[in-house]
């Protein structure tokens, strides 16, 4: 079972293995740096649907089984799927998922929600309550657009603080612990409000989450940067990745080289201006860990990785109601060893 460390971290006894995984995404991420990580591009976003809502719930369904026969495993193989996504009532994935038979746990993290719903369905192997579990996410710029902002021919403009939402799913299949990536612990964080109102600049409401998660993590497991080869945020952008590396040396942590972030993978600020301060949405992270990251844990290229999303938990209901955009931060330890 797993041991408790401060009612924080929970550290794994017998830590689950991240068995398949997949990277799906469309035209401006094939375009990016890590075009070619990927299982699956759609050229126009579509993905076959007449809308983009549709398009989404595709895009994951198809994240779903790309990993699903990595592993050789069928839907009815799979105890519980974690999914969520940015849109009202997780409809993304609700509509995505519905014809798979999988019970679904369905949970909103916003851009957190890969790394809350990986930490879940690692936990719920190593307690015993299952043999094979799933978590999966995604986002799009068109639906995400839709629901927080403007309809796309509006053409309304992007201050420079701005992020753009990938077109982008990601989807984890875990069992027992037999081989690499193994998911050694994770840390649940809390809810962080400085008061930031701007709902353009996500990356500042979210960067005090990730430093307080980061902070426990450390605290808990008697442990600094130094024992990690990369610390990988999501989706903080260009100003929360500022913030974060400021807010984690003030507390006497330099992260220096050892951090980076999603949102400044995923694309290519100078060749893709139109990204603004970087990527952003579930699918962003989600991609970045399951195309780019896990591949290198499996392979033990990298030994240790902490994965840990952010995300803003605003609705379109409280930015105009002037609220402040809370943020959040969930941790994952993944390493290539078991102990």
């Amino acid at each position: 079972m797993a041991q408790i460390k401060e009612q924080r971290t929970l550290i794994l006894d017998a830590p689950p293995t991240v068995m398949a995984f997949a990277a799906v995404g469309s035209k401006k991420e094939a375009e990016g740096p890590l075009g070619g990580y990927f299982d699956y591009l759609d050229t126009d976003g579509t993905f076959g649907e007449k809308s983009w809502e549709k398009a989404e719930s595709s895009m994951q369904k198809k994240a779903v089984e790309k990993a699903l026969n990595k592993c050789s495993l069928s839907p009815s193989q799979i105890d519980f799927v974690f999914a969520g996504d940015l849109l009202n009532q997780c409809a993304g994935s609700t509509f995505g998922l519905r014809e798979m038979g999988i019970p679904l746990v369905g949970i909103y993290g916003a851009c957190s929600t890969m790394s809350e719903g990986l930490a879940l369905a690692a936990l719920f192997i190593e307690a015993g309550f299952a043999q094979h579990t799933m978590a999966v996410t995604s986002s799009h710029f068109c639906s995400a657009e839709r629901q927080f902002r403007f309809p796309l021919e509006y053409g309304g403009q992007r201050p420079p603080t701005a992020q753009w939402t990938a077109t982008a799913s990601g989807a984890a299949v875990l069992g027992p612990g037999q081989a690499p990536p193994y998911v050694r612990a994770v840390t649940f964080g809390q809810i962080e409000d400085l008061g930031v109102k701007d709902a353009n600049n996500m990356g500042a409401a979210m960067a005090p989450a990730a430093a307080a998660t980061l902070q426990r993590f450390f605290e808990d497991t008697n442990t600094n940067q130094d024992q990690y080869d990369l610390i990988l945020t999501g989706d903080l952008g260009q100003v929360g990745s500022e913030l974060f590396v400021n807010l984690m040396k003030a507390q006497g942590y330099d992260l220096g080289s050892r951090h980076s972030d999603c949102g400044l993978m995923l694309y290519d600020r100078k060749t893709q201006p139109t990204v603004g301060a970087g990527g952003s949405g579930c699918g962003c992270s989600a991609s970045v860990l399951c195309g780019h990251m896990l591949p290198q844990l499996k392979n033990e290229s990298m030994s240790n990785l902490l994965f840990m999303a952010t995300g803003a938990l605003m609705s379109p209901t409280t930015t105009q109601q002037g609220e402040t955009v809370p943020g959040i931060a969930h941790l994952v330890w993944l390493s290539s060893n078991p102990s």
